[in-house]
């Protein structure tokens, strides 16, 4: 005897389809109705929703979305923690042993959980998570002070044991993450501390899934992970620089990007420091280290940072809002006409779902773009200003 819920879920035959569909988008109508009395979908959308539903149970389904869907939709933007340095994702922070990796990670560290600029560049506030797995707390607590003196803040957290990936670490992380809802960076120090040591460890496969799992983690919950590594002892490998990354390239082929610490043969206390990444600039900065507070310091950078230029159309759209009139509200038709363009509302719109990270960033602006049973609307939001965190707290370390 057939199961009447199976044979509505997956139509057996064609003339039945519209009517099971027709039925069972009524009786979501109505539970949606009865749970929300806002809801706006109509008895169409849930129909070609359910039909989407009866798609997706093929074992062969394949999930697509079309470049009008891609342009029609609002992502949302991972802010950067260090403006044009480091953003959400995983990445490797790679150097020989003893070139200063744990001091530069215990300065990026101090700098996020307090909001202090980096070189001054704007840091992202919040809370982080330092696993110091080759430190002792007698350690931890010289260096710090050394570094900062006795500014403290409650948002760095320090651990010197963890457990490994794919044995419970991943599991650890999501416990902090949940109990500090502000956490922007994981400092894994080092990588070598929490992979499990297999006979296939080196293979490009383990390396690459291994990251993998770290990406995957930093992307659910919208955090940088930076994983400290090592770079080869053989100086002479050909290729890329970044290609010195102990381990095979699956390490560096899952990252989300990488940072590579060089000491200079001829200087004592100074590195370069080369970044790349899919969210941002490559870079090549010259740092010297404080010989009385272990802090590096910018010196010089090879690379010029580059900066989308000036939007004519955005910077139109942003004049339409003051601190008397924070608020726009309206069809893209609508505002079309307000700013007297001449473009499709259909151009406008995509234009503004594509550039809504440069609104907020660079003009203060959120954006919405909304649909309801009248149609679409969007909501231009002028944000309040705010004062940068921490800017009170500089002291000595001014120059950091």
């Amino acid at each position: 005897m057939t199961d009447k819920k199976t044979a509505a879920l997956t139509p057996s035959a064609a003339t039945d389809d519209g009517q099971l569909l027709s039925k069972y988008a009524s009786i979501v109508s109505k539970k949606e109705e009865k749970s929300n009395p806002n809801s706006t979908k109509t008895a169409d959308e849930l129909q070609e929703y359910l039909k989407k539903l009866t798609r997706m149970q093929d074992p062969n389904y394949l999930h697509t979305i079309s470049m009008e869907e891609l342009f029609d939709t609002v992502y949302e933007e991972k802010p950067a923690i260090i403006e044009g340095f480091l953003y959400a994702g995983a990445y490797l922070f790679a150097g020989a042993p003893k070139v200063g990796k744990s001091f530069f990670m215990s300065q990026i560290a101090y700098h996020v959980s307090t909001g202090q600029p980096l070189w001054e560049q704007k840091v992202r506030q919040g809370t982080v998570l330092y696993l110091a797995l080759e430190d002792d707390y007698k350690r931890l607590q010289n260096r710090l002070y050394r570094m900062f003196g006795v500014e403290t803040t409650q948002e760095l957290h320090f651990a010197i044991g963890a457990k490994q990936l794919g044995l419970g670490l991943e599991e650890q992380i999501t416990k902090f993450i949940q109990e500090h809802k502000e956490t922007r960076l994981v400092i894994i120090d080092t990588l070598q501390k929490v992979r499990q040591i297999e006979k296939e460890s080196c293979s490009y496969a383990m390396d690459y899934a291994m990251i993998g799992i770290l990406k995957g983690l930093a992307d659910r919950h919208g955090i940088c992970i930076l994983i400290v590594h090592h770079t080869r002892k053989d100086e002479s490998v050909s290729g890329q620089r970044f290609s010195r990354i102990s381990g095979t390239n699956g390490l560096f082929g899952a990252a989300d990007g990488a940072f590579l610490m060089e000491a200079k043969v001829q200087e004592r206390h100074a590195v370069t420091l080369e970044v790349t990444g899919r969210d941002q600039p490559e870079r090549k900065l010259h740092l010297k280290q404080d010989i009385e507070h272990l802090v590096w310091q910018l010196c010089e950078e090879e690379t010029d940072l580059w900066k989308e230029p000036p939007n004519p159309l955005l910077e139109k759209v942003a004049s339409i809002l003051t601190e008397e009139q924070p608020i726009w509200r309206g069809t893209a038709t609508e505002l079309v006409t307000q700013l007297e363009l001449d473009m499709k509302p259909n151009a406008l719109s995509m234009m503004l779902n594509v550039k809504s990270s440069v609104l907020l960033q660079e003009y203060h602006i959120q954006y919405q773009n909304t649909r309801n049973h009248a149609g679409r609307y969007i909501e231009l939001r002028l944000q309040p200003a705010q004062a940068s965190r921490g800017s009170k707290r500089q002291r000595k370390i001014g120059h950091i």
